[in-house]
């Protein structure tokens, strides 16, 4: 039921910025496009997160590079001549929609959802790293005394692009915020092994040690506990990718040893 909801939720406000009043006036008033802005980028996406639609679900690139993606699409599509050059093409228009979609996605999809993935403190943090992004764009549109897109605002650009600053930074705080309080909450309720890094930063010792796709490759499982110096397969699969990169047959694990011939 909730997932519906969330779905549901996502699709009305994807509607609801794309067409009627806020998609009209998203083209002339640049608070209203930043209404719009931070629907796309932040509210959809987090609903979308929560609905658990048929999407990826493993971000390009990891976390931190998810990061840099959505501090600079922020900051370059605001306080540059980006939102002047997107009133003029239909097109522009059309594909920093579309950006917005697919950077919050990116973005936000490892750091809100609701399944084991990220240590909840590595969430934390990439939440708080976040809010810089939307707290600079806000500062320099709303003490920029020099019109960023002169398109917008009509008679008075300078009050228009203030409003849009006030925005950014008190609503894009405030939603993230509210975030990083669900996040702080499951933190809280996390069983101990979940509380710091653990289970993850294990998980990034065996990717490490197997290669990319390694895991899978020899049958080791990602999801187990136990210390990746103690797992016999994990040990095996390292032995065995060793042996390949020297070109020769695989060593036998400590405490085992090779049949003898006959």
């Amino acid at each position: 039921m909730a997932r519906w909801l969330c779905g549901s939720l996502a699709l009305a406000l994807l509607l609801g910025t794309l067409v009627g009043p806020v998609g009209e006036y998203s083209e002339r008033l640049f608070w209203v496009h930043m209404v719009r802005h931070l629907a796309l980028i932040m509210l959809v996406p987090v609903l979308l997160v929560w609905a658990r639609p048929p999407l990826p679900h493993r971000s390009p690139g990891g976390p931190v590079v998810a990061l840099a993606g959505y501090t600079a699409t922020v900051v370059l599509t605001h306080l540059t001549g980006f939102q002047q050059a997107s009133l003029a093409s239909g097109w522009v228009r059309a594909g920093e929609l579309a950006l917005y979609l697919v950077v919050g996605w990116w973005y936000f999809r490892p750091l809100v959802d609701l399944r084991p993935g990220l240590p909840h403190l590595l969430r934390f943090l990439l939440l708080a790293a976040g809010m810089g992004a939307d707290t600079l764009t806000g500062l320099v549109l709303m003490l920029s005394r020099t019109p960023l897109a002169p398109g917008y605002g009509g008679a008075d650009v300078l009050a228009d692009q203030q409003a849009a600053g006030a925005i950014m930074w008190f609503g894009g705080d405030l939603l993230m915020m509210l975030l990083m309080i669900v996040v702080g909450v499951r933190w809280s309720r996390a069983a101990p092994d979940d509380q710091g890094l653990g289970r993850w930063l294990e998980s990034a010792r065996r990717d490490a040690l197997l290669g990319p796709g390694g895991a899978a490759e020899h049958g080791v499982d990602q999801d187990v506990d136990q210390d990746v110096d103690q797992d016999e397969a994990a040990l095996a699969a390292y032995n065995a990718r060793l042996a390949a990169l020297a070109g020769q047959a695989p060593a036998p694990l400590p405490g085992k040893f090779p049949e003898r011939r006959r």
